[in-house]
């Protein structure tokens, strides 16, 4: 048998090899270095607005068209319990429970 290098396999081992460069890169090029205050706060905006889009885009995108469906009940629900400041778990499984009962409904 002859052992190849499927293009699955090149991909995952190359961007494995991309994400340990980029992750080298920040203590290279930064070093013992202070960031200006200007970029620290930026950054610190970043995970946030990730987070944020990723729930937009899971919740009300289907493909390239926008779908106001059962997990837009879920998302008010996670939201809801969240404005109430209720534990995680409870979030998750209002979000859930939510988004079951509309599609039981539907």
């Amino acid at each position: 048998m002859e052992a190849r290098l499927s293009a699955a396999w090149a991909s995952v081992i190359a961007v494995g090899a991309g994400t340990a460069a980029l992750k080298a890169v920040g203590p290279v090029v930064v070093g013992g270095r202070r960031l200006p205050p200007r970029l620290l706060e930026l950054l610190s905006m970043l995970a946030p607005a990730l987070l944020a889009a990723l729930v937009i885009d899971e919740g009300f995108a289907s493909g390239r068209s926008l779908v106001l469906d059962a997990r837009v009940a879920g998302l008010a629900a996670g939201a809801m319990a969240v404005v109430l400041r209720a534990p995680i778990w409870v979030v998750v499984v209002a979000g859930a429970g939510a988004t079951a009962l509309v599609r039981l409904l539907t």
